[in-house]
Protein backbone atom coordinates (compact mmCIF):
# COMPACT_ATOMS: atom_id res chain seq x y z
CA UNK A 1 0.00 0.00 0.00
CA UNK A 2 1.39 3.62 -1.04
CA UNK A 3 2.27 5.58 2.14
CA UNK A 4 -0.26 8.81 1.64
CA UNK A 5 2.35 12.09 2.05
CA UNK A 6 -0.63 14.47 0.60
CA UNK A 7 -3.36 15.65 3.09
CA UNK A 8 -6.99 14.92 2.67
CA UNK A 9 -7.47 18.21 2.72
CA UNK A 10 -4.68 18.63 -0.45
CA UNK A 11 -6.57 15.78 -1.82
CA UNK A 12 -9.52 17.47 -2.18
CA UNK A 13 -8.49 20.79 -3.31
CA UNK A 14 -6.74 19.02 -6.35
CA UNK A 15 -10.52 17.56 -6.97
CA UNK A 16 -11.73 20.58 -6.74
CA UNK A 17 -9.72 22.32 -8.96
CA UNK A 18 -10.17 19.21 -11.71
CA UNK A 19 -13.92 19.72 -11.38
CA UNK A 20 -13.90 23.41 -11.61
CA UNK A 21 -11.78 22.88 -15.31
CA UNK A 22 -13.96 20.32 -16.41
CA UNK A 23 -16.93 22.81 -15.99
CA UNK A 24 -15.65 24.49 -19.25
CA UNK A 25 -14.95 21.54 -21.22
CA UNK A 26 -15.83 17.92 -22.58
CA UNK A 27 -12.43 16.88 -22.21
CA UNK A 28 -11.33 14.69 -18.87
CA UNK A 29 -8.47 15.44 -16.43
CA UNK A 30 -7.18 12.48 -14.56
CA UNK A 31 -4.05 13.12 -11.72
CA UNK A 32 -1.78 10.73 -10.74
CA UNK A 33 1.46 11.05 -8.22
CA UNK A 34 3.35 7.66 -7.76
CA UNK A 35 6.19 7.66 -4.96
CA UNK A 36 8.76 5.62 -7.07
CA UNK A 37 8.38 4.64 -10.68
CA UNK A 38 10.42 1.16 -10.15
CA UNK A 39 12.24 -0.48 -6.73
CA UNK A 40 15.75 -0.67 -8.99
CA UNK A 41 16.90 -3.36 -6.98
CA UNK A 42 18.41 -5.26 -10.07
CA UNK A 43 19.65 -2.08 -11.91
CA UNK A 44 21.29 -0.66 -8.94
CA UNK A 45 22.99 -3.97 -8.07
CA UNK A 46 24.31 -4.34 -11.74
CA UNK A 47 25.68 -0.60 -11.17
CA UNK A 48 27.18 -2.03 -8.22
CA UNK A 49 28.89 -5.17 -8.95
CA UNK A 50 30.53 -3.58 -11.81
CA UNK A 51 32.04 -1.03 -9.54
CA UNK A 52 33.27 -3.70 -7.08
CA UNK A 53 34.78 -5.53 -10.09
CA UNK A 54 36.58 -2.34 -11.36
CA UNK A 55 37.59 -1.33 -7.71
CA UNK A 56 38.92 -5.29 -7.57
CA UNK A 57 40.67 -4.80 -11.11
CA UNK A 58 42.25 -1.32 -9.91
CA UNK A 59 43.23 -2.84 -6.47
CA UNK A 60 44.94 -5.67 -7.79
CA UNK A 61 47.35 -3.51 -10.21
CA UNK A 62 48.00 -1.13 -7.37
CA UNK A 63 49.06 -4.53 -5.24
CA UNK A 64 51.35 -5.70 -8.08
CA UNK A 65 52.62 -1.91 -8.25
CA UNK A 66 53.43 -1.66 -4.33
CA UNK A 67 55.21 -5.56 -4.47
CA UNK A 68 52.64 -6.94 -2.55
CA UNK A 69 50.65 -10.39 -2.86
CA UNK A 70 47.36 -11.63 -2.15
CA UNK A 71 46.63 -15.01 -2.60
CA UNK A 72 44.00 -15.74 -5.47
CA UNK A 73 41.67 -17.35 -2.79
CA UNK A 74 41.53 -14.58 -0.49
CA UNK A 75 41.46 -12.63 -2.71
CA UNK A 76 38.28 -13.99 -4.41
CA UNK A 77 36.71 -14.36 -1.29
CA UNK A 78 37.14 -10.50 -0.80
CA UNK A 79 35.02 -9.59 -3.84
CA UNK A 80 32.47 -12.00 -2.57
CA UNK A 81 32.49 -10.61 0.99
CA UNK A 82 31.99 -6.62 -0.82
CA UNK A 83 29.19 -8.46 -3.14
CA UNK A 84 27.56 -9.80 0.29
CA UNK A 85 27.71 -6.67 1.67
CA UNK A 86 26.61 -4.18 -0.57
CA UNK A 87 23.69 -6.60 -2.02
CA UNK A 88 22.58 -6.59 1.39
CA UNK A 89 22.54 -2.97 2.20
CA UNK A 90 20.37 -2.24 -0.77
CA UNK A 91 17.80 -4.54 -0.24
CA UNK A 92 17.87 -3.51 3.67
CA UNK A 93 18.03 0.40 2.44
CA UNK A 94 15.91 0.64 -0.71
CA UNK A 95 16.60 4.66 -0.43
CA UNK A 96 20.29 3.87 -1.67
CA UNK A 97 18.88 2.14 -5.06
CA UNK A 98 17.72 5.28 -6.81
CA UNK A 99 21.24 7.16 -6.35
CA UNK A 100 23.42 3.92 -8.74
CA UNK A 101 20.60 4.12 -11.55
CA UNK A 102 21.64 6.31 -14.51
CA UNK A 103 19.25 9.11 -14.80
CA UNK A 104 18.08 8.12 -18.58
CA UNK A 105 17.00 4.59 -16.90
CA UNK A 106 15.10 6.52 -14.09
CA UNK A 107 13.36 9.01 -16.70
CA UNK A 108 12.64 5.72 -18.78
CA UNK A 109 10.96 4.21 -15.86
CA UNK A 110 9.06 7.19 -14.91
CA UNK A 111 7.75 7.51 -18.36
CA UNK A 112 6.89 3.66 -18.82
CA UNK A 113 4.70 3.85 -14.97
CA UNK A 114 2.90 7.11 -16.73
CA UNK A 115 1.90 5.25 -19.79
CA UNK A 116 0.38 2.31 -17.72
CA UNK A 117 -1.11 4.75 -15.60
CA UNK A 118 -2.87 6.15 -18.24
CA UNK A 119 -4.35 2.87 -19.51
CA UNK A 120 -5.18 1.62 -16.10
CA UNK A 121 -7.09 4.34 -15.48
CA UNK A 122 -9.22 4.04 -18.36
CA UNK A 123 -7.88 7.73 -19.72
CA UNK A 124 -7.66 6.29 -23.16
CA UNK A 125 -11.39 5.52 -23.10
CA UNK A 126 -13.29 8.65 -23.29
CA UNK A 127 -15.80 8.91 -25.54
CA UNK A 128 -14.23 11.80 -27.70
CA UNK A 129 -10.47 10.53 -26.55
CA UNK A 130 -10.09 13.79 -25.16
CA UNK A 131 -8.49 12.33 -21.58
CA UNK A 132 -5.07 14.38 -20.43
CA UNK A 133 -3.48 12.48 -17.45
CA UNK A 134 -1.19 14.78 -15.03
CA UNK A 135 1.55 12.73 -13.58
CA UNK A 136 4.45 13.37 -11.40
CA UNK A 137 6.63 10.07 -10.14
CA UNK A 138 8.89 11.85 -7.23
CA UNK A 139 11.52 9.82 -6.72
CA UNK A 140 12.63 10.13 -10.11
CA UNK A 141 11.68 13.90 -10.23
CA UNK A 142 10.02 13.16 -13.24
CA UNK A 143 6.30 14.76 -14.47
CA UNK A 144 4.86 14.42 -17.07
CA UNK A 145 1.46 15.38 -19.70
CA UNK A 146 -0.40 12.30 -21.46
CA UNK A 147 -3.50 13.31 -24.17
CA UNK A 148 -5.42 10.81 -25.64
CA UNK A 149 -5.17 11.30 -29.10
CA UNK A 150 -8.40 13.32 -29.88
CA UNK A 151 -6.68 16.49 -28.03
CA UNK A 152 -2.52 15.54 -28.38
CA UNK A 153 -3.47 16.47 -32.49
CA UNK A 154 -4.39 19.93 -31.85
CA UNK A 155 -1.88 20.84 -29.40
CA UNK A 156 1.64 21.92 -29.81
CA UNK A 157 4.10 19.81 -27.35
CA UNK A 158 5.49 22.93 -26.09
CA UNK A 159 2.33 23.56 -24.67
CA UNK A 160 2.33 20.36 -22.51
CA UNK A 161 6.33 21.27 -22.05
CA UNK A 162 5.60 24.41 -20.43
CA UNK A 163 3.19 22.94 -18.28
CA UNK A 164 5.45 20.43 -16.76
CA UNK A 165 7.88 22.89 -16.25
CA UNK A 166 5.85 24.60 -13.53
CA UNK A 167 4.85 21.45 -12.25
CA UNK A 168 8.37 20.28 -11.52
CA UNK A 169 9.42 23.87 -10.13
CA UNK A 170 6.58 23.79 -7.84
CA UNK A 171 7.45 20.41 -6.51
CA UNK A 172 10.83 21.05 -6.16
CA UNK A 173 10.11 24.05 -3.76
CA UNK A 174 7.62 21.96 -1.84
CA UNK A 175 4.47 23.18 -3.39
CA UNK A 176 3.24 20.04 -5.04
CA UNK A 177 -0.57 20.32 -4.83
CA UNK A 178 0.09 24.50 -5.85
CA UNK A 179 1.82 22.93 -9.20
CA UNK A 180 -0.71 20.36 -9.64
CA UNK A 181 -3.51 22.64 -9.40
CA UNK A 182 -1.69 25.30 -11.96
CA UNK A 183 -1.28 22.05 -14.17
CA UNK A 184 -5.27 21.29 -14.14
CA UNK A 185 -5.63 24.99 -14.64
CA UNK A 186 -3.59 24.85 -17.38
CA UNK A 187 -4.76 21.63 -19.23
CA UNK A 188 -8.32 23.20 -18.74
CA UNK A 189 -7.81 25.72 -20.44
CA UNK A 190 -6.34 24.46 -23.34
CA UNK A 191 -9.00 21.44 -23.84
CA UNK A 192 -11.75 23.98 -23.04
CA UNK A 193 -10.26 26.10 -26.57
CA UNK A 194 -10.56 22.68 -28.35
CA UNK A 195 -13.26 21.03 -26.34
CA UNK A 196 -15.73 23.48 -25.08
CA UNK A 197 -18.63 22.07 -22.85
CA UNK A 198 -21.56 21.13 -24.49
CA UNK A 199 -25.20 20.92 -23.53
CA UNK A 200 -25.59 17.21 -21.66
CA UNK A 201 -21.63 16.53 -21.26
CA UNK A 202 -20.97 13.71 -18.41
CA UNK A 203 -18.22 13.50 -16.15
CA UNK A 204 -16.40 10.14 -17.66
CA UNK A 205 -13.56 9.96 -15.02
CA UNK A 206 -13.35 10.45 -11.19
CA UNK A 207 -12.31 13.82 -10.02
CA UNK A 208 -9.38 13.08 -7.65
CA UNK A 209 -5.47 12.66 -7.37
CA UNK A 210 -4.32 9.11 -6.51
CA UNK A 211 -1.61 8.45 -5.03
CA UNK A 212 0.66 5.16 -5.43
Amino acid sequence: MARHLISPQDHARVAAAIAAAEKKTDGEIYCVVAHASDAYFFPAALVAMLGILISALALGFALESWWLSLRLPWFAALQLLAAVAVLALLWLVPSLRIHLVPHRLRFAAAHANASRQFLAHNIHLTQARTGVLIFVSLAERYAEIVADSGIDDRVDQSVWDSAVRGLTQSAADGRLVDGFIQAIGTVGSVLAEHFPVSPGDTDELENRLVEI
